[in-house]
């Protein structure tokens, strides 16, 4: 496995005490991402708020970083990301953040370096369109939203 190098910077007002992002086992896909606040967050259910991380970052060209729920948030409080997995660019520079929502049925409190969510590189291939007055055929045809078994 290739190691890939990401630069970080904190944010001009973030607080660097919480850690960085880091991978919890050996076989960890992602690297968890924690909350870097101020004050205590209440997420009242329905809710969504952007929680910044207090990161920025310089993601090689060629990657890009996805942002994906933590599984035992979602299980058992049902916060999870209104946008995931979230797609962080190789030429963005700005803060990173995480849209949070609550799905649950009371408010949860986010709080000053609590990991929110996880973070994961992959690579980036870039398409280019080939019009085309006829496409192949396949078994499947145009059926979709179920057409292959239950939905």
């Amino acid at each position: 496995m290739a190691d890939l190098v990401v630069k970080v910077s904190f944010c001009k007002d973030a607080d660097p005490v919480p850690a960085l992002p880091a991978y919890e086992t050996a076989g960890a896909a992602g690297m968890d991402l924690r909350a870097n606040l101020t004050e205590t967050l209440f997420l009242h259910p329905g809710a969504r708020a952007l929680v910044p991380t207090g990161l920025r970052l310089e993601i090689p060209v060629g990657f890009e970083a996805q942002i994906r729920p933590r599984s035992g948030l979602a299980l058992k409080h049902g916060v999870t990301l209104v946008n995931a997995p979230g797609t962080i660019d190789s030429d963005y520079r700005g803060p990173l953040g995480v849209i949070l929502i609550n799905h649950g049925d009371v408010a949860f409190e986010v709080k000053h370096g609590e990991r929110i969510a996880q973070i994961v590189f992959a690579p980036v291939v870039q398409a280019r369109w080939e019009l085309s007055a006829a496409l192949g055929d396949t078994e499947r045809g145009t059926g979709g939203f179920g057409s292959t078994g239950r939905g």
